[in-house]
């Protein structure tokens, strides 16, 4: 084959292979558009099967709807119903309420007009209450100052059926005396009640112990049955109370000394005596032993200073130690008259009428007196500070700065003590007297007196006993309890009063009373 032919072949192959190709292509592109018109078929079948659902579940939808509108305009109806019953209901209960506020505001007038009636009635019925306790309070005030004044006229009327002898009458009016003065608040301790109830008890012992005068008492127990006294013959005395007797008993006797001052230290058995001739007696249970305290001039008094003892004379202080035995004397520019004890510390008086606080026997104090003259006893207290003085009077003044005079001794006052308000003095005019500290009134009561000059006196723990000790040597005891004395007078009575006595000494207008223990009346 040549060349040309070969070139046509091919030429004619090309042809032939460019028109298949073609021809495929077109075949390949109509199939192709077939697939895409088939596919955009399907997809329109698809949508309008979802157009058709659709479609009916919009018609179910607006069925439903058209139900529920139907539902909705029902109770819409319903609901403008209940509306129109409520408000019907609304204002019938507006009005009632109306009605009912307009009723409760009567009442309210009703119930005002009632509680003015009743405050008044109240008012009067608290005027005449008042009125009425007025009138029993002044009745009351009136009995009482009746019977308060009954029985101070029944107390001084005993006293002189008790001097004529005639003791049985006199105890019934002692015993009628405390009774009325009692029962109706009275001062029992007035010495128109005290005095007569002191006459009938026949409470008081005296018994000559010493041969000197007795300087100081110290109760040793607290029943008031012991009791230790010194005197101005050195003599140092026990004593012990059993029924009526007094048993003595000397723990020492030497005549050249002249004790003032006693202190028992119970805890170790130790007695302490200071003798005025400037010797201190040291006695123990087995041994004496006595001191010499020289550079002091007539030492009287001895006063706890810490935890020793501050012994004081005229002219200067000492200062003892028991532990050691040992004494320091410091000698002072004034003269000591008499001494007492304030803050736990020792307080000295001079003959002008200073004072000194000794706070150690290195320091002592001067301090301005808030009275006027020579101050011989001194006591105090949270409440009150005392002064006796030289010419009897006593000062008493309160952390307010009140004085307060006590006229009632005529000579020195030699010992003063408390016992809650109840202010005790002793003197030289041989009375020992009690005074109320609270009370405007200031009349002693005298608990006991004698004929010569009273130094010392002591109670018993309850204040019931008084011990007191005079110039002459003897030792008194005297029962001072108002009520125990009352209890021994009533048992003393032997009968009671017979009616015409009742109505002659006490009144026909009081209630006829018993005052034996059995109670019975005796007849005239």
């Amino acid at each position: 084959m040549n060349r040309k032919e070969i070139i046509s072949c091919a030429a004619i192959g090309v042809v032939l292979t460019s028109a298949v190709l073609a021809g495929f292509a077109g075949w390949y592109g109509s199939e192709k558009r077939n697939a895409q018109l088939q596919s955009e078929l399907a997809e329109l079948r698809r949508q309008e099967r979802i157009s058709a659902v659709k479609k009916s579940v919009s018609q179910q939808m607006e069925e439903i709807a058209n139900e529920q509108k139907v539902i909705s305009d029902e109770q819409r109806e319903e609901a403008m119903q209940q509306t129109k019953i409520a408000n019907e209901l609304r204002e019938r209960s507006e009005e009632e309420r109306h009605n009912a506020i307009v009723a409760q505001q009567i009442a309210i007038a009703s119930e005002r007009k009632a509680l003015d009636a009743f405050d008044q009635a109240e008012q009067q019925r608290k005027i005449a209450e008042h009125q009425r306790i007025q009138a029993e309070l002044s009745k009351r005030m009136t009995d009482t100052l009746s019977f308060i004044s009954l029985g101070r006229s029944l107390g001084s009327m005993a006293i002189t059926q008790h001097h004529i002898g005639n003791q049985e009458l006199s105890d019934l009016l002692t015993y009628a005396a405390y009774h009325f003065t009692w029962k109706y608040g009275g001062d029992v301790y007035n010495p128109s009640i005290y005095q007569p109830l002191s006459l009938a008890s026949q409470s008081t012992s005296k018994w000559d112990v010493h041969e000197g005068a007795i300087t100081n008492t110290k109760m040793l127990t607290r029943d008031g049955k012991n009791i230790l006294t010194v005197s101005s013959y050195g003599e140092i005395q026990r004593h012990q109370k059993e029924g009526d007797k007094l048993v003595s008993k000397t723990l020492f006797f030497d005549k050249k000394y002249d004790f003032r001052n006693v202190y028992p230290d119970m805890d170790k058995n130790i007695i302490y005596a200071l003798s005025r001739t400037g010797h201190l007696v040291i006695r123990t249970m087995t041994s004496t032993k006595i001191l010499e305290i020289k550079g002091i001039t007539n030492p009287t008094k001895m006063s706890p200073l810490g935890k020793n003892t501050l012994i004081i004379g005229e002219d200067a202080i000492a200062l003892f130690d028991p532990v050691t035995e040992m004494i320091r004397v410091r000698h002072v520019d004034f003269h000591i008259v008499s001494s007492g004890s304030s803050n736990k510390n020792p307080l000295l008086f001079d003959d002008k009428g200073n004072i000194y606080e000794v706070k150690s026997l290195d320091e002592i104090v001067a301090k301005k007196s808030p009275v006027t003259g020579q101050i011989i006893s001194y006591v105090s207290n949270k409440q009150y500070k005392v002064f006796g003085m030289n010419d009897g009077n006593i000062y008493l003044i309160n952390n307010n700065g009140v004085v307060k005079k006590f006229i009632g001794h005529r000579s020195r006052v030699t010992k003063l003590r408390f016992n809650g308000n109840n202010l005790y003095s002793s003197s030289l005019d041989g009375t020992v007297n009690m005074w109320d500290a609270t009370k405007d009134r200031t009349e002693p009561v005298t608990l006991y007196s004698d004929n010569c000059w009273i130094l010392h006196f002591s109670f018993d723990i309850g204040v019931n006993h008084l011990w007191v000790g005079n110039q002459k040597g003897h030792l008194a005891e005297a029962l001072v309890s108002i009520p125990i004395m009352a209890e021994m007078v009533q048992k003393r009575l032997k009968r009671n009063f017979t009616q015409s006595e009742w109505n002659y000494y006490i009144g026909p207008n009081v209630p006829y009373e018993s005052f034996t223990n059995d109670g019975k009346e005796v007849k005239p």
